[in-house]
């Protein structure tokens, strides 16, 4: 059900603490943690607590969850201390986009040119 911790969803499992992960920041709606994959100096994930499978999911089912993630991508440019130079948040939607872990979330990104268009 849609919200609800999923068994086999790996940003759960970093949520109830099962995987563990650098977690940068926490909220009580949001997790916070660096990208195991780097693809940018800074590359921090920012993740809803709750299950949705993509941004525009949980935007239609909790509104005020996605501005919690939009809102902490900011706060994670400001600690990472990029927030001067410039970064980037992308919601990556469905596997034609390059989603790959089905739990909303978003990427920030900086430390490097973030050249337009992506791709």
């Amino acid at each position: 059900m849609a919200g609800e911790p999923q068994p086999d969803c790996l940003f759960c499992k970093i949520v109830s603490g099962e995987i563990p992960a650098t977690i940068v920041r926490e909220t009580d709606t949001t997790v916070a943690f660096r990208d195991i994959n780097p693809q940018a100096p800074t590359h921090v994930l920012v993740i809803p607590r709750v299950h949705h499978p993509d941004a525009a999911t949980l935007a239609a089912a909790e509104p005020q969850i996605l501005a919690d993630v939009l809102r902490e991508a900011g706060q994670v440019a400001a600690d990472e201390k990029v927030d001067g130079t410039g970064y980037r948040v992308v919601f990556n939607t469905g596997a034609g986009a390059g989603q790959t872990v089905f739990h909303a979330h978003a990427h920030v990104l900086a430390g490097r040119g973030l050249q337009w268009p992506p791709g």
